[in-house]
């Protein structure tokens, strides 16, 4: 169930980029980092605090 979720989620994601009209290459780099974000936690992004996405970020950053 919550691979269906993260499934319609995903898919509203990819429609939205594709209406705001951003290209090929930015719709895949912002669904790759949405896909790593959510292996990383073991979760769906909807699930994710500000806090926890900070602390994801810092951690790319060092």
């Amino acid at each position: 169930m919550q691979q269906q979720r993260f499934d319609s989620l995903y898919q509203q994601h990819l429609t939205n980029l594709t209406l705001q009209g951003k290209r090929p290459s930015t719709i895949n780099a912002y669904s790759r980092a949405v896909r790593r974000i959510a292996a990383n936690f073991d979760s769906s992004p909807e699930n994710l605090s500000t806090d926890d996405l900070k602390r994801y970020f810092g951690y790319l950053i060092d």
